[in-house]
């Protein structure tokens, strides 16, 4: 049963005597443990804003430095500071106070501490600057030259000890713009598999035209503000591709992540929810307090890790125009959705986080409850699925007074939105096409009116016990949530574990308040638009094709052996899969991270290459040799590491046309160029989802907690999405995405013919035998 608390400090009543104060301690009590909570952590993330402020320096060292050259003048009885304190002392009340023994201390303070902030001035240069060079990206895979080991013991040295979440962020360099005749050069081959005789003829002219005229004058505004912004692409990046788009953003925006493939650690909802919700708030904490381990390319290079900052707390609201980011720096409540109710659920109790025992406590008070929804609020959330502008002026006209904007004020500034979803979802083994692609779609969508899709994470639990997660993606991308989940993961069965009843351990809490129900006033007119938002998003929602498959012919382990990336090994296989679906090569999306830049977000690989269409049309021709098909092959991989590369170290062309395109409609000019590169659509989008925490997951030991991955909705009308996860040595899953209303595309054909141009391209390196095994 779900009850308001109203927590009332004290009550009194007039008599004749006075005014009688009945003092209720036990209100007093907890506003006490509040506020406590409340100082410490503002303490700590002053502390926190300290260290980082000063790193790769440390305060320890500050001592060390001051107090060497404090003892150092007095003893030496020499005043370090050439009469400075003197010169301040005539001008100070102080003067008469100041002796000669002091002047030498007081002078060998301000020295030591001037010299300690040179020190880190030059160390966090010194850091920039070896940072700023991505040489060691080319060393062979297996092999590295002297002058990347030398560079990767500078790194290490200039590092500093024991870093921070946010330790690196000054250090890390700025993202290059490059120039404007390397992008057009890298644009025109990237096109021309693409494009016949005279379509390339037409663009090289355009792209000539542009590098000579235009592109000139744009690129100088962009250096300009490349000179002065930490980064002159993720501003703008998130504004105008995510913000100002006025579509619905489910489907085509955000994404989803799934529960382990095989193992189900409990089949109570409840239960799921209170371990998993209990891991999410620890995450937090540690977040709260940059604890968390910031992630290093070859456990040396730091990654950019302002992406964490709005992970919780967060939401995305609706603007007529352009939507907006709110984010709050505390929340002590999340909002649980079930049977079409919404409740506030505090997280903290007697000054402490919940356990997990008690928050499954809170979550059967929420299922046990039989209240019905109230008129309107059931499918409230479609809002968040539908149009923008129509939700955006909803939003202003019925929800900016009274309890309708003390409800959404409760869920927008929730740490996170959970729904405890009424269905049951999961893989199984006696259905696993159906089960994965109904559990997909449970996931990137549901009923339509059962996420709030504006929160920056939906936490999802089903009946049986799965769960997942909703994510909204302009506040940060993939990996960013699934840091976070793999943290979940982890948790979840090994750490916190459950009773031999499928309960959370522990016990209940014998006086916990209830959640509150929050109070909904829906008009009429209010409900028109909520229906005309469900009818909407039911439409797209209807229209999406999933199909989810686990790859295990074989993984990781064997491609190696080939001697041969296994991103650049599945991105051959998906283009001969795309031509063998479609008969024709396509323009093709692989998402790649500039996280090695100072707010560094995503760039584009554009995986459909002169070298792959080469070594495509060579599998289709059956009068091809082995040889001939393996040198193509090799060909094609090298030149997408060598693309990957380029983009993971700011040399990608997408982001750079895409904010001159931004400059010249700034400016009012017109770009034939521009225009029609930034309309073709990418009618194969695809992303490797990163295993982060190998650490957390010993899939060698137990490949039970594999895993499914996530995916995300087709980008294009008549295209493919593609998302992958390469789990242990054994497994690739597969999440491909598709529209129903196109006549162009069937995911679970495209999924078959995947799984034969991964055989057939392994089937090139006669390791036949080793499959079988």
């Amino acid at each position: 049963m779900a009850e308001a608390h109203q927590a009332v400090a004290f009550q009194f009543t007039v008599t004749p005597d006075g005014i009688d104060l009945q003092l209720c301690h036990e209100a007093l009590r907890q506003i006490y443990l509040s506020a406590l909570h409340s100082w410490k952590k503002r303490f700590i993330r002053f502390k926190n804003g300290v260290m980082t402020g000063v790193y790769p320096g440390s305060p320890s060292g500050l001592i060390v430095v001051v107090g060497g050259y404090m003892t150092y003048a007095k003893y030496a009885k020499i005043d370090p500071s050439l009469g400075l304190v003197t010169k301040m002392a005539t001008h100070l009340p102080i003067r008469k106070c100041i002796t000669e023994d002091n002047q030498r201390i007081v002078g060998g303070m301000l020295i030591g501490t001037g010299v300690w902030a040179i020190i880190i001035f030059i160390m966090r240069n010194i850091l920039k600057s070896l940072l700023s060079w991505h040489g060691w990206m080319h060393s062979a895979h297996g092999s590295v030259s002297m002058k990347t080991k030398i560079w990767l013991v500078l790194v290490k040295l200039f590092s500093g000890p024991k870093p921070m979440l946010y330790s690196f962020q000054s250090s890390l360099p700025h993202l290059p713009v490059p120039p404007v005749n390397h992008t057009m050069k890298r644009y025109l081959e990237s096109v021309r598999p693409l494009m016949d005789d005279e379509q390339y003829k037409r663009m090289e002219g355009l792209a000539k035209d542009f590098e000579k005229n235009l592109g000139p004058k744009l690129q100088w505004y962009l250096k300009l503000k490349a000179f002065w912004a930490s980064n002159y692409v993720s501003d703008w990046w998130e504004e105008y591709i995510y913000l100002r788009g006025r579509g619905p953003i489910m489907v085509n925006s955000n994404y989803y992540a799934m529960d382990f493939l095989y193992v189900f650690p409990t089949h109570l909802q409840a239960a799921r929810a209170g371990n998993a919700i209990h891991a999410i708030m620890l995450y937090r904490r540690k977040l709260d307090r940059a604890q968390i381990k910031p992630l290093m390319v070859q456990n040396t290079i730091p990654l950019c890790s302002s992406q964490y900052e709005r992970m919780f707390n967060t939401t995305r609201a609706p603007g007529v125009e352009e939507d907006t980011i709110q984010h709050v720096n505390e929340s002590k409540h999340i909002v649980v959705f079930h049977k079409g109710r919404f409740f506030k659920v505090w997280m903290f109790y007697d000054g402490r986080l919940l356990l997990p025992r008690e928050i499954e406590q809170q979550m059967e008070r929420i299922l046990a409850d039989a209240s019905k929804p109230q008129t309107g609020e059931e499918k409230l959330a479609a809002l968040t699925a539908g149009d923008r502008v129509p939700w955006a002026k909803a939003r202003s006209e019925f929800f900016s007074r009274g309890k309708n904007k003390q409800s959404l004020d409760a869920v927008e500034k929730a740490a996170f939105f959970v729904t405890l979803d009424d269905t049951e979802q999961r893989y199984e083994p006696d259905n696993p096409v159906q089960s994965l692609d109904i559990y997909a779609k449970s996931l990137l969508h549901g009923k339509c009116y059962d996420r709030w899709f504006d929160k920056s994470f939906n936490l999802i639990v089903f009946k049986n016990g799965t769960m997942g997660l909703n994510a909204e993606h302009t506040w940060a991308d993939a990996p960013i949530v699934g840091h976070l989940w793999e943290h979940v993961l982890s948790m979840d069965p090994l750490k916190l574990g459950y009773a031999e009843d499928g309960h959370c351990k522990g016990k209940p809490h014998p006086s916990l308040p209830g959640p509150q129900r929050l109070q909904w006033d829906i008009s009429d007119e209010c409900q028109s638009v909520i229906n005309s938002s469900l009818k909407l998003a039911t439409d797209i929602a209807d229209d999406v094709d999933m199909h989810i498959f686990p790859f295990n012919n074989f993984g990781k382990g064997l491609i190696k052996k080939c001697r041969t990336s296994p991103d650049g090994f599945i991105q051959l296989a998906l283009q001969l899969a795309h031509f063998r679906d479609k008969n024709k090569f396509c323009l093709t999306y692989e998402a790649s991270m500039t996280r090695l830049f100072r707010e560094g977000r995503t760039e584009t690989v554009r995986s459909c290459t002169i070298q792959t269409c080469d070594f495509v049309r060579a599998m289709m021709d059956e009068k091809q040799t082995k040889e001939e098909r393996l040198r193509l092959l090799k060909l094609a991989t090298e030149k997408h590491q060598e693309l990957y590369r380029l983009a993971m170290t700011g040399k990608g062309i997408d982001r750079h046309l895409f904010c001159l395109y931004v400059v010249s409609k700034y400016l009012g000019v017109d770009s034939p160029f521009l225009k029609e590169v930034l309309s073709e659509p990418w009618r194969l989008s695809t992303s490797q989802t990163p295993l982060q925490q190998v650490d957390l997951f010993d899939l060698k030991k137990h490949p039970e907690y594999a895993t499914s991955g996530g995916g995300f909705g087709p980008v294009a009308d008549d295209g493919y999405g593609v998302s992958y996860i390469i789990l242990g040595e054994d497994l690739i899953n597969f999440h491909i995405s598709s529209k129903r209303s196109s006549s162009e595309t069937d995911s679970h054909r495209f999924g078959s013919h995947i799984k034969q141009a991964m055989l057939d391209i392994l089937d090139l390196f006669d390791l036949n035998k080793k499959v079988a095994n």
